[in-house]
């Protein structure tokens, strides 16, 4: 009988940025979202020039936790709540399947509603 041995070479780290990056690719696909936003932190850091997250996203870990904070735009018409759910859905899977670690948190900021086209005509 032969037996296989595992040897560990090394660490594997994913960094902030490509987590960040499958997350707002994940988001962007959810119907309702009309764009990503950007938190007061991101905020100042464009305006500084230090950041290199994809926008409206931020990345917070430790060893075995990994929490992530979208902030978004919606269009108008649609449910929050309904949205949000399936942007944590979507993140989840997205970025659990890449990594291999789990989420324990993913918090939606909805920052503003967007009008879709055929309605950035009228006014309100």
């Amino acid at each position: 009988m032969n037996e296989e041995k595992t040897e560990k070479l090394g660490n594997v780290r994913i960094s902030d940025e490509i987590i960040a990056t499958a997350a707002a690719v994940a988001a962007s696909r959810v119907e309702g979202v009309a764009s990503l936003g950007a938190g007061l932190t991101e905020n100042l850091s464009i305006n500084l020039r230090l950041t290199a997250h994809p926008r409206g996203i931020r990345i917070a870990r430790t060893e075995e936790e990994l929490m992530i904070d979208i902030y978004v735009n919606v269009f108008y018409g649609c449910k929050i709540p309904e949205v949000a759910w399936n942007i944590q859905e979507q993140v989840k899977d997205e970025v659990e399947r890449l990594t291999g670690q789990k989420t324990t948190a993913i918090n939606i900021n909805v920052q503003g509603v967007t009008l879709p086209p055929e309605l950035s005509g009228l006014s309100i």
